[in-house]
């Protein structure tokens, strides 16, 4: 993979005009070589190897995108359920930025590289990402300001790319006592490529962020999503996941809790079959006193398929009156699926309330048997109870527009 790479890299950006920019990429380039993709060997890996996953359903990865390549938007992929701003990624570039329901001195978008801004993290998908990603832009929502409309963002993968590495990046400031709301959609045309993402997010005193994401698109690519959340004083984070579409989706949230009366709430439902294979894993670290998270994540697999939950409370000796809460659950439909959770708590503080739990089990038998005495068939009754297990967890959205859209994305409105 070295050379190979490296040959990738200097094609890409063979013409660069910033010495400072692509300093600071060749330097990522070098971490990530020494480093290579994470494997079993890192706690935060501990079950799925990147490197095999790669090999077995893509094989060698291409690093370079032909620019001269023209990538239309495709517009029957534009959600029509509700009015909204748009950012699409068309193969890891963006293609288009849309804020037309916002105020544009309210809304500021600069195409920018400041190292200032970047993540401080040890990941090498990290590195790959800050080597490869051609276009850094930082959004700032300004101070007392709510966003009139979401931002639905887009990730698109034509059917003209295959076995290549696509990579994309976005930094966000939300000021004092601003308000946003992202829904983050992968629409898949590609099989077999690697999507490598990752959002920078920080929220100001008052700030609130809610971010949902939806991978519902059949398709057999390899994807990352990496959200860093940096919240101050009353802020509020709000993150859903709906894992479903993509062969492997590894979805990590690592969130700091700065300030005091920090909020962070993290919900994810895996709804897998056909032999894929899904990961969320979470670090809240409470690092202040009067800080609240909470995290559900319920599973439903079927046909080999397999989940992983990761989840850390992480409370400082600083973060008396923490309250921490994290649970997971999973129904498993089929004797070859696989759950696997690993709830963890760090705690240095003596005054705090944290829990956590974990459980699994197939569907009630009594349940069904009760259904279908009721005159459903035995398909029918399997469906209302894996609704009911799921809309625990879609019914903690706040935002009835968006959980609305959800139920409808995943058929729990029929």
């Amino acid at each position: 993979m070295e050379n190979k790479i490296k040959i990738d890299f200097d094609k890409t950006f063979k013409n660069y005009s910033s010495n400072d920019e692509l300093g600071f990429k060749k330097n990522n380039l070098e971490n990530f070589i020494k480093k290579g993709l994470p494997g079993r060997k890192l706690e935060s890996w501990k079950f799925s190897d990147l490197n095999q996953i790669i090999n077995k359903n893509i094989g060698e990865l291409n690093f370079y995108i032909d620019p001269s390549k023209e990538n239309l938007i495709d517009n029957a992929l534009i959600v029509k359920d509700f009015d909204h701003n748009k950012i699409v990624f068309i193969n890891g570039k963006v293609e288009e930025l849309d804020f037309s329901f916002e105020d544009k001195d309210k809304v500021k978008i600069l195409k920018e590289f400041d190292i200032s801004t970047k993540i401080k993290s040890k990941n090498s998908l990290l590195n790959l990402n800050n080597a490869f990603c051609k276009n850094f832009y930082k959004i700032t929502i300004s101070k007392s300001y709510t966003m009139n409309r979401p931002l639905i963002i887009y990730h698109v993968s034509t059917n003209n790319i295959s076995s290549t590495t696509l990579n994309s990046q976005l930094n966000f400031i939300l000021e004092e006592n601003s308000s946003l709301k992202i829904v983050d959609i992968y629409e898949d045309k590609s099989e077999k490529n690697f999507i490598n993402i990752f959002y920078n997010f920080t929220l100001e005193e008052n700030a609130i962020l809610k971010n949902f994401k939806i991978d519902k698109s059949q398709n057999s690519n390899i994807k990352y999503s990496y959200n860093n959340i940096d919240q101050s004083k009353n802020s509020v984070s709000e993150t859903f996941i709906l894992s479903n579409g993509s062969k492997f989706l590894k979805n990590e949230i690592n969130c700091n809790l700065n300030g005091q009366y920090s909020s962070a709430f993290i919900n994810g439902v895996f709804s897998l079959d056909s032999d894929k294979h899904h990961e969320i894993r979470t670090s809240v670290n409470h690092l202040v006193e009067n800080t609240k998270s909470y995290q559900l994540i319920k599973s439903v697999l079927d046909d080999k398929s397999k989940s992983v939950y990761q989840g850390k409370i992480y409370v400082s000796p600083d973060a008396q009156k923490t309250d921490g809460y994290q649970l997971s659950k999973c129904i498993l439909l089929d004797k070859n699926t696989e759950f696997n959770a690993k709830p963890e708590l760090e705690i240095y503080a003596d005054d705090v309330k944290c829990s956590h739990g974990s459980a699994s089990g197939s569907l009630n038998e009594n349940s069904i048997f009760y259904l279908r005495s009721r005159g459903l068939s035995y398909k029918q009754a399997k469906k209302l109870l894996i609704s009911g297990f799921f809309l625990d967890v879609i019914e903690k959205i706040t935002d009835e527009e968006i959980k609305n859209f959800i139920k409808r994305t995943m058929e729990l409105n029929q």
